[in-house]
């Protein structure tokens, strides 16, 4: 078992969840991104008690480029506070091993700032 980096983040819509999801994948700041949705979050924001229909992303990335991934994360998430959740979770040696090669940048560059 080998340890690997979960951020979990939520957007207003599919379609942004998606881009984001696009985006680090191909910046190589994440491996994978799985999208869950719609989901309903209740919550107290600015006094009230609001509810939104949100969806879920869930990254996949290493300990050492999941700074970086959060950062891309919020430089584009529509939300003045998105949630952020960062844990450290055990995974297998092999599952593992492809998400530390998938995030690798392959120039040794990090790709982060290109396409958007």
């Amino acid at each position: 078992m080998r340890p690997i980096t979960e951020i979990r983040t939520t957007f207003p819509d599919r379609e942004r969840a998606e881009a984001c999801a696009a985006h680090l994948v191909a910046a190589r700041v994440a491996a994978c991104v799985q999208i869950d949705g719609p989901v309903d979050s209740l919550y107290h924001w600015a006094g009230r008690d609001e509810r939104a229909t949100e969806w879920r992303c869930t990254c996949k990335t290493t300990p050492d480029r999941g700074e970086r991934c959060v950062e891309l994360i919020a430089a584009s998430h529509p939300y003045g506070v998105p949630e952020l959740l960062v844990s450290t979770v055990m995974a297998s040696d092999a599952y593992g091993a492809w998400v530390a090669s998938t995030v690798a940048a392959p120039d040794g560059h990090d790709r982060g700032d290109q396409g958007r």
